[in-house]
């Protein structure tokens, strides 16, 4: 169980970091959902599953459609 919680506690910290490197905003996007994802099964390892509901729903469904309308609406690349 420890070494699950360390591969997940990795995987996040490179998500965050590629989130901010990345200049593609869909990529971006698709690293947040992936991320939000993530957290919700750390969540879920430390029995929290209120919580882990409310990340999967909030963090990974409602802001990911929300972000992929705004980009739609402008340039999919950053300069």
């Amino acid at each position: 169980m420890v070494i699950l919680n360390i591969v997940i506690i990795i995987f996040l910290i490179t998500c965050a970091l590629a989130i901010g490197k990345i200049k593609d905003l869909i990529g971006a996007v698709i690293l947040f959902s992936a991320y939000s994802l993530v957290m919700s099964i750390l969540w879920l390892i430390l029995n929290t599953p209120d919580v882990a509901i409310t990340e999967a729903a909030i963090g990974a469904g409602v802001t990911s459609i929300l972000f992929f309308a705004v980009i739609s609406k402008t340039k999919r690349y950053e300069k």
